[in-house]
């Protein structure tokens, strides 16, 4: 029997709107009602995954920042942490500022970026639609460098984006040679849509995500169900990207979103439709409720 639910967010539970299907939402929170643990494992901080966590009834747990971070909810405490240090957070800006190239920074509670473009444009957009305390604080900072120079900041990890695949391989190729932090592996282009009035706006780029050495969602779970006396194979996760590897790969488990890199790759266990089909109330249907 299953007991934990590990579901990544972008990509898998929300579609290309950044939205969640009610057939999806209903079928967590039955699997909720059934004692089953949920808990969000996504590349966001925590404060863009709550809303959603409150949306799903799963807000017990949360993993955020690729799992930098495992947060018990209900006692208000970090169970896990591993961040970036500033010597090598200076490092990567150097590189993205000498090379005119677009990053953001996460810390626990806010997306620290000089404007708002690409993912954090994103964000912006959803902010648009929740009330105040529910959004994801952006903070604008016109000398990056600096700020994080002159301040004590946890950063869980650094997003860096361009739409030119050349010039975004180039400057990987120059942060591969900083040691002790992990670089996901995208090779595809993220894809969104926003809509401005009756005007659907197609955002596309590519990029990666920047944590702390040995860094990832699975490692996090560990954590989480060895707290909760949870074993390896009672565990299902669902994924679509190269940071939902590991938990797809070594969960009881592993769900694959279809046409995504790991349905690509050909990991996991099974493989369902794209994020914008209902494919995972199916599947917690046929493996959880039923």
């Amino acid at each position: 029997m299953y007991k934990l639910i590990a579901i990544d967010l972008d990509g898998t539970l929300l579609n290309s709107y950044g939205e969640v299907s009610k057939e999806n939402c209903e079928a967590l929170k039955k699997a909720k009602e059934k004692g089953i643990e949920v808990v969000i494992t996504s590349g966001r901080m925590k404060g863009s995954i709550i809303s959603i966590a409150e949306e799903i009834e799963a807000t017990n747990y949360i993993i955020s920042g690729n799992g930098s971070i495992l947060y018990d909810n209900k006692k208000n405490q970090i169970l896990y942490e591993s961040m970036l240090n500033k010597e090598k957070v200076l490092k990567i800006i150097k590189i993205c500022e000498e090379n005119s190239i677009y990053y953001n920074l996460y810390t626990e509670n806010e997306i620290i970026a000089k404007n708002l473009n690409y993912n954090v444009l994103f964000y912006n957009y959803e902010n648009s639609k929740k009330v105040e305390d529910k959004q994801t604080k952006i903070n604008i900072i016109e000398d990056i460098y600096k700020y994080v120079e002159n301040t004590n900041l946890n950063i869980v990890k650094i997003t860096i984006c361009d739409e030119s695949q050349a010039i975004f391989n180039r400057i990987i190729d120059k942060l591969k040679q900083i040691n002790g932090i992990d670089i996901l592996d995208i090779e595809h282009m993220s894809r969104k849509k926003i809509m401005s009035g009756t005007e659907e706006i197609n955002i596309g780029y590519y990029y990666t995500e920047i944590m702390n050495k040995d860094v990832n969602k699975w490692n996090a779970i560990k954590e989480l169900i060895k707290y909760l006396n949870i074993k390896e194979e009672e565990v299902i996760a669902i994924g679509d990207n190269v940071n939902d590897k590991e938990m797809v790969e070594k969960a009881g488990l592993g769900v694959a979103i279809g046409n995504s890199w790991l349905d690509k790759e050909h990991i996991g266990d099974i493989f369902i439709s794209d994020n914008n089909s209902n494919d995972i109330a199916k599947i917690i249907e046929q493996y959880v409720i039923n």
